[in-house]
């Protein structure tokens, strides 16, 4: 783990700085970005806003890009191919994700959608179909690097295994030390929303990375109970996704979602007390929102994800605020974060 962790605010540029992975040869970057945005999440984004979002984040020099199949329907790795193409390939830390392969014709995932409309907007005509099979992890792997354009990702992880156990620690798992063992790949992990599944699959597996979406942010640290703590017990490196808890932490506003929904009103309320306090110090709620995860011992990398290049300069420059250690102490004194969740440190 980077001795760096906590020290955040003495970073100039912390997208820069790279935490070596304990159980994979592999430095991840402090900051990464994350795709499901240019995979038209929630609303449509131009091929051409999304390769100038890209095109910025190269330029500024992240270089850690996390993707999915899922994303988009293949939309966000396309993207992301356009993106990469003229970079040298070992100045690039690509990960994607297998258990869902993109097939014509696939019955429709209510999971993926809220009130009969589909989270993702004006996708490929192709569905995710699960497929947590040894099969289906190398065809998903082979379409992956074809969308993408590469031979090889740095890191594959199982995606949202949550109702496919058995299969995502028995044959899915088998695949991915096949790839590691024989260089296709890096570092082996997975990424889900919940922990207890993640939880236990660091437990019964050996994951060099698990990548927790909002379940370890300013909002939400329910991930302090059982995922950190297995993770340090293991050596299993921890990305945080989704920091503004699908939008809510990035302002409370009317409308702004939780869990890629609405947000219910007394998660607003939460948000707006967490915006209150952050207030009184001159701080915009982002910037604590994206700093605080990356405080944790266990935690590697945090990813953003950007609409625009407007709204990844926007992350940046929250990345670069220094935030008073007063402002932490207040939100534990009025309960809005438990004492045992590290914060970070200037000193």
């Amino acid at each position: 783990m980077s001795m760096a962790a906590g020290k955040i605010n003495e970073w100039r540029e912390p997208w820069l700085e790279a935490a070596p992975l304990a159980r994979a040869d592999l430095a991840l970057p402090r900051v990464g970005l994350g795709t499901a945005a240019i995979g038209n999440l929630f609303s449509p984004v131009s091929d051409a806003e999304a390769g100038d979002m890209l095109a910025a984040a190269l330029a500024r020099g992240l270089r850690y890009f996390d993707t999915a199949p899922l994303y988009g329907h293949g939309l966000a790795e396309q993207r992301l191919a356009g993106a990469v193409r003229g970079t040298r390939r070992d100045q690039l830390i690509l990960s994607s994700k297998v258990g869902r392969l993109l097939r014509p014709g696939a019955p429709l995932d209510e999971t993926q959608h809220f009130e009969g409309e589909p989270f993702y907007k004006q996708t490929p005509p192709l569905g995710p179909v699960w497929d947590f099979s040894y099969e289906g992890v190398m065809a998903s792997v082979a379409e992956s690097c074809e969308r993408i354009g590469v031979e090889r990702l740095d890191m594959l992880l199982l995606h949202d295994p949550d109702d496919h156990f058995a299969a995502a620690c028995g044959p899915a798992y088998e695949a991915l030390k096949f790839l590691r063992a024989t260089g296709m790949t890096r570092a082996i992990g997975a990424g889900m929303n919940h922990t207890p599944v993640l939880t236990q699959l660091v437990q019964e597996c050996q994951l060099d990375v698990a990548l927790v979406a909002g379940r370890y942010t300013l909002l939400d640290q329910s991930a302090l109970a059982d995922l950190l703590p297995a993770c340090l017990a293991r050596g299993t490196s921890v990305v945080v996704g989704g920091a503004f808890n699908s939008g809510v932490l990035a302002g409370p506003t009317a409308g702004a979602r939780y869990n890629y929904v609405p947000a219910p009103a007394a998660v607003r309320q939460k948000a707006e007390r967490l915006e209150a306090v952050c207030a009184r110090y001159g701080v915009a709620l982002p910037a604590a929102a994206l700093q605080f995860p990356l405080a944790h011992p266990a935690v590697s990398s945090v990813l953003i994800g950007c609409r625009s290049a407007a709204e990844l300069e926007l992350d940046l420059s929250w990345l670069q605020v220094k935030i008073p250690p007063a402002l932490w102490a207040d939100l534990r004194a009025e309960g809005l974060l438990p004492l045992d969740a590290p914060v970070p440190t200037t000193s």
